[in-house]
């Protein structure tokens, strides 16, 4: 399959358990993909050496001369500004030059670095849920809580790539003290695994399969539990807190809820709804949409590729309408 423009990126989605590397055409169809586990346990140079591994199995593909840019979607703490990337779930880099290495690579063509947030976003308006809104707000609520923004039809990732952050505004001033240094963020509420340590805290207990995580209290929450339900209604008012507080700030028209989290469908979506109503209570607030994305697994490198085409000003897409 050959893109209309014929030029390519490459895109990298890099994480705690994998890395991935896909060729991406302008209409978002990946042509080449690679795949390697990330040695996060060990040290930096080892995590290079997984990346070079599948930038070497895309430098192989017979469509490799088409490529022009490359994006990257990583784990943060990212900064693009510098180019280097830190992330939490990966040790062995900090302050880690992935700019530098990626461009060495692939022989000096541009490289772009945004947060998997960001990427998640650029996707999900490219092709997804917030395709054709020119002011949302896209986020991922899976073991962290991560986000984007677009305003004005345009991605916007900030100098350092983490525009959009949502999961470290901070919704309850008294509460709990979150590993980013702050107290009371949205992800120490929201994130699947806080959901999952607040319900065995209130006495929830699994069911017979022993499932202890953010998905076994999701279950037990369409099953009635009341411990369950009640620690999802807090996650979904966090989120709804923090989505209010973004549409304050920037006058989002949608709010696109992904992540394994979100699988858990109107356990999550109907209770974030309904405290949404409750939050955003301004006029310009007052009618923000709630919908769950579209892409999955498929984001991160998709939203890679979109970031990259974007800022290097290749594909001339209209996203918005």
């Amino acid at each position: 399959m050959r893109s209309p423009s014929g030029d390519l990126v490459a895109a990298l989605d890099i994480g705690g358990t994998k890395i991935a590397g896909a060729l991406v055409d302008s209409g978002g169809a990946r042509l080449r993909t690679a795949r390697r586990r990330t040695p996060a346990e060990k040290d930096a140079a080892a995590v290079a050496g997984a990346v070079a591994e599948v930038l070497d199995e895309l430098r192989g593909a017979p469509e490799w001369p088409r490529v022009r840019a490359a994006g990257i979607g990583s784990a943060g703490p990212v900064d693009a500004s510098r180019g280097t990337v830190s992330p939490v779930n990966i040790p062995g880099w900090r302050d880690f030059p992935l700019v530098d290495e990626v461009r060495r690579l692939i022989g000096g063509h541009p490289v772009v670095l945004v947060g998997d947030g960001v990427a998640m976003t650029a996707a999900e308006h490219w092709q997804g849920a917030a395709r054709g809104w020119a002011n949302a707000l896209c986020m991922v609520v899976s073991t962290g809580v991560g986000g984007g923004l677009v305003l004005d039809g345009r991605l916007h990732s900030g100098p350092t790539g983490n525009a959009g952050h949502i999961g470290h505004i901070s919704v309850d001033l008294d509460g709990d003290a979150c590993p980013c240094g702050s107290r009371g963020c949205v992800e120490r509420i929201a994130s699947g695994p806080n959901i999952a340590r607040r319900a065995l805290d209130a006495g929830w207990r699994p069911g017979p399969d022993g499932d202890a995580t953010a998905a076994g209290v999701a279950a037990a929450a369409r099953a009635g539990d009341p411990l369950a339900l009640a620690s999802f209604d807090r996650a979904a008012r966090a989120l709804a807190a923090g989505i209010a507080a973004t549409a304050a700030l920037v006058e989002i028209g949608v709010a696109v809820v992904g992540g394994g989290v979100a699988g858990a469908g109107d356990v999550l979506l109907a209770p974030l709804r309904r405290h949404l109503r409750d939050y955003a209570a301004l006029s310009f607030t007052a009618d923000v949409e709630v919908v769950p994305a579209m892409l999955g697994s498929d984001a991160g490198l998709v939203g890679a590729a979109a970031a990259a085409a974007e800022q290097v000003g290749m594909w001339d897409r209209r996203r918005t309408s």
